[in-house]
């Protein structure tokens, strides 16, 4: 599907949606529901990410798909080593087969992990035969990506001695670790995070209790760029959103006072307005703690002419596609004076933007959302847009809600 945008905005916009859950709060939570039964999960994501992780905890034999989900490669991986007489063949897209997972598998054997590669030696498809696991130390090199930790760290509860973890090197998105930390505690799940060491304590049941998922932080990062291209005076309320996030892309209330949005909370709304002009020419920023962001951020630069260095990028390498090396070729094409290396990227100030041009999505959800908002700038088509479903499947009706013209062509 590709879809041709545009906006013709003269005044300011107002309007509020609502957004799904968090997709990384949601795969979190349907993991520990699989351990304990008895918790209720409400406000789920509805993203394909979420749905195939559902699926894939139901099954005990056979092949399991995941198709473009890496977290829940990653953490589905961990699941069924853990999972006594499980049987699986976990496998992806074509794309999925290229991202390395060696570093987890790795971590799984020292706890006696019986998992094999099907086809090329660190990646998908593994063959995974679940074992009583009952050792209970491990580690695996820690900048990488946080989602290996993330998957150890929300088995280690059902291991018969739970779990003491060693990270080697810097830790990268140390946020969404502490996330995994912060809802095993809500479960009453004993945890500790000390430099590079967490130990995770073994625990049979939890108490029923009912978990409302927060919305997608990540997902927000698109209406914060929107607003910071809109009139002075737009207002876009979001909801449900919690001041005190567990999200570590939750930082954007603070980037984006850059760009001169504020924002502010009614409830479990949040109220973002275009408040004054951006107020700075540069942009420098390490996202190693927030990465995902760097797609939304790097385009709002380019949308109001200032230039960025955006450092920490290196996880994007490994992602649906090489973030990176795509941010580069598309902004090209729109007329962007863009150099990246393997974990950073320069922009220079924009001082005109092409129409009229095809954005490429590589099979990557942000690659089309991160770069719609500039329909406020210039006409442009998204190719592949239902992409979208990965994470955000109400994306395009969303926008729509805020007055955008979007059109199949």
């Amino acid at each position: 599907m590709k879809l041709n945008l545009s906006t013709s905005f003269s005044q300011p916009i107002h309007s509020g949606i609502r957004i799904t859950g968090s997709k990384s709060e949601s795969n979190r939570l349907l993991l520990l529901r699989a351990l304990y039964p008895n918790l209720q999960i409400e406000n789920l994501s509805n993203s394909d990410d979420s749905r195939v992780m559902q699926n894939g905890l139901l099954a005990r034999e056979g092949t399991v798909d995941i198709h473009h989900a890496g977290t829940a490669m990653r953490f589905l991986t961990a699941f069924f080593a853990c999972s006594e007489g499980v049987d699986i063949i976990l496998t992806g897209s074509e794309r999925m087969q290229q991202r390395p997972i060696k570093v987890l598998v790795e971590a799984l054997k020292k706890l006696g992990a019986d998992i094999g590669y099907e086809a090329k030696e660190g990646y998908p498809p593994l063959r995974i035969r679940g074992q009583r696991v009952t050792a209970s130390t491990t580690s695996l090199p820690a900048n990488v990506s946080s989602q290996y930790v993330s998957a150890l760290l929300l088995v280690a509860p059902a291991l018969e001695n739970g779990l003491e973890l060693e990270l080697i090197g810097e830790i990268t998105s140390v946020p969404y670790i502490k996330m995994t930390c912060a809802l095993l505690s809500q479960l009453g799940i004993e945890n500790k995070f000390e430099g590079q060491k967490i130990s995770v304590g073994p625990r049979k049941v939890v108490d029923d209790r009912t978990v409302v998922v927060e919305s997608d932080w990540s997902s927000a990062s698109y209406f914060y760029s929107i607003t910071a291209m809109a009139p002075i005076g737009s207002t876009i309320a979001i909801s449900s959103y919690k001041e005190e996030s567990l999200q570590g892309d939750s930082v954007l209330k603070e980037i984006y006072r850059v760009f001169g949005v504020d924002t502010e909370f009614e409830g479990h709304t949040m109220k973002l307005t275009k408040a004054r002009e951006h107020n700075e020419g540069r942009l420098q920023m390490d996202l190693v703690n927030a990465p995902d962001l760097a797609q939304t951020i790097v385009v709002s630069c380019f949308g109001l002419g200032i230039s960025c260095e955006l450092t920490g990028l290196h996880t994007l390498k490994i992602k649906e596609t090489d973030r990176l090396e795509a941010l580069r070729i598309e902004l090209t094409k729109l007329g962007a004076d863009i150099d990246v290396t393997d974990e950073s990227l320069e922009l220079k100030p924009s001082k005109a933007i092409k129409s009229g041009v095809s954005i490429d999505t590589y099979h990557d959800h942000r690659m089309a959302m991160a770069f719609a908002p500039l329909a406020l700038k210039t006409e442009l088509n998204i190719n592949e847009a239902g992409v979208v479903s990965k994470s955000y499947p109400d994306f395009w009706s969303d926008l729509r809600t805020l007055g955008f013209q979007i059109n199949e062509v």
